[in-house]
Order: C-alpha cells, then sequence, then structure tokens
C-alpha cells in the first residue's frame, strides 16, 4: 500500500516534508475557515512542484449548525455548499470527496430522517461527483453519529450505488474493527489511519492505542484492499498525549513501514494516565 498523510492546512513546506519523507499521497483536510479560502490552482500547481498526488479532498464538515446532509434543516444548504469543494477539487484532478453523514448529537428517535435525509443528500452528491469523473466516500463515524456501525454504513451507501466508502480506524466505539471490514470492506476507497483507546476517537499514532494493526491490515488485504494507507493524526499534544515535538510525514513513513512489515511500533508520545 501507498503511504499518505492528511494534513488540516496546505502549504509549500508541507509538501516539501512529504517529499523528503517520500510520502507520495496527500489528502486535503481545513477547517472551515481555511477551505473557503482555498486557491485550488495553488494547490495544485504546488503539490505538482514537489511530485505530491492529491488523492482525496475530506469536505468541510463543522460547525454542525451550519454544514450537516443529516438535518432537514440545513440539508439543502450544506449539499449545494459542498458541490463547489467537489467541483473545483476535480477540476484539478481530485477524484475522491470523503464525507461526513451527519454532525451531532442525534437522539435516538430522531435517526431514522436524519438517516432519509442524508441518504438524499448522499444520491444529489453522488450523481454532481459522476459528473466531474469523481466518488463520494462515506467515512463512519464515532458516538451519536450517522455512520456509526457498518449497518449505518451500508444503509447510507444504499442511497446510491456509485458511493463508496472511507474507513476511519478510530472512530468505531459499538462494533468490532475487523467485522466491520468484513461487512464493508469492498466498499473502502481511502482510509483514515489512527490508533485510540476504544472509549472514544484519539487519533494517536498507531501503536499508541490499542488496535491490533496486524490484524487491521491483514483484514483490508484479504478484502482487496491495496490502495492509500492515509494517515489521520493529531500531531503534537492534545488532551490526551504529551509529545516532546511534533509527529512528522517522515515518522508517518516509519510508522506505516513497520505495519507493513509486521514489526513493533514504537509510540512517539505518551497517553495522559487519567484517561
Amino acid at each position: 500500500m501507498e503511504v499518505a498523510m492528511s494534513r488540516a492546512s496546505v502549504s509549500e513546506s508541507i509538501f516539501k516534508e512529504l517529499k523528503d519523507a517520500q510520502v507520495k499521497y496527500f489528502e486535503v483536510s481545513l477547517y472551515k475557515e481555511e477551505v473557503e479560502k482555498l486557491d485550488f490552482n495553488y494547490l495544485k500547481k504546488t503539490a505538482e512542484k514537489y511530485g505530491i498526488v492529491l488523492w482525496s479532498f475530506h469536505l468541510p464538515f463543522m460547525p454542525f449548525a451550519e454544514i450537516d446532509i443529516s438535518n432537514p434543516e440545513i440539508a439543502e444548504k450544506t449539499v449545494e455548499y459542498l458541490k463547489y469543494f467537489i467541483e473545483n477539487g476535480a477540476k484539478i484532478g481530485i477524484d475522491k470527496f470523503v464525507i461526513h453523514a451527519s454532525g451531532e448529537p442525534i437522539a435516538e428517535n430522531d435517526r431514522e430522517i436524519r438517516m432519509q435525509t442524508a441518504k438524499k443528500s448522499l444520491k444529489e452528491l453522488a450523481d454532481f461527483a459522476d459528473k466531474y469523473g469523481a466518488v463520494i466516500a462515506v467515512e463512519n463515524l464515532p458516538r451519536t453519529c450517522l455512520g456509526r456501525d457498518s449497518s449505518d454504513i451500508l444503509e447510507l451507501l444504499s442511497a446510491d450505488k456509485r458511493l463508496k466508502s472511507c474507513f476511519d480506524t478510530n472512530h468505531l466505539l459499538s462494533e468490532d474493527a475487523l467485522k466491520y471490514i468484513k461487512a464493508v470492506g469492498k466498499t473502502i476507497i481511502t482510509t483514515h489511519v489512527s490508533d485510540y483507546d476504544f472509549k472514544d476517537e484519539r487519533h494517536w499514532l498507531p501503536g499508541e492505542g490499542k488496535i491490533d494493526w496486524g490484524a487491521i491490515y491483514s483484514a483490508l488485504k484479504d478484502e482487496g484492499y491495496d490502495s492509500a494507507w492515509l494517515y489521520e493524526l493529531n500531531l503534537g499534544s492534545t488532551g490526551t498525549i504529551e509529545r516532546d515535538k511534533n509527529l512528522t510525514a517522515k515518522d508517518v513513513k516509519e510508522n506505516a513501514e513497520a505495519i507493513f512489515a509486521g514489526k513493533a511500533l514504537i509510540p512517539k508520545g505518551r497517553v495522559n494516565p487519567s484517561l
């Protein structure tokens, strides 16, 4: 598998760092304030300058009160908002757009209407993306979000046969990851790789949490997945982990190579002992 990385900013220094670490693939994943100012031509030219492939684009999803394809009150507005990024991303060669099917919290008695609204939105976005030769990849999500297990994801994907999925390794809180992969594996076209403690999403470097990485890697391979091994990480210290220095693309590359080779993983941070 090819090593890839997601970052919450775009700059020439980031692309240089990726090139120096021999990480060839990149997911554009920006906060709302930054993504709305994104210069797509600059993005394309800078990526080409450093030989980086723009693998995917994570569509904006926050704040939930403004962006949510499952909320009947704002779904139509959200769909139109997201089309801008799909159109402009596709024009510079990006063909995979990762999407959150909902914000949260969602009460149990609201899940059905939220699910139906999300499916309607996804069908429209799948049709729009297809016009540009692109695909929508629905990400599995934690807690009360839509997409919290394989049943949810398969229901969401049933909205349109062109929909695919993004497997986030640290979002499953109510289903075993191997069971999940077995159920949806053929639909996975990209990943968000990170580790966690099975209590909540953490976005730690693999080896810092409880995931059995050999099992995950083998399960994905068994389902025919041989595409980007794309990391989505908290690079610095957070409330859940302390780091002496921020993670780099080199750390990511070394971590991936260890997983691929079945070697022991070396943590780069210290987990908060109070967790």
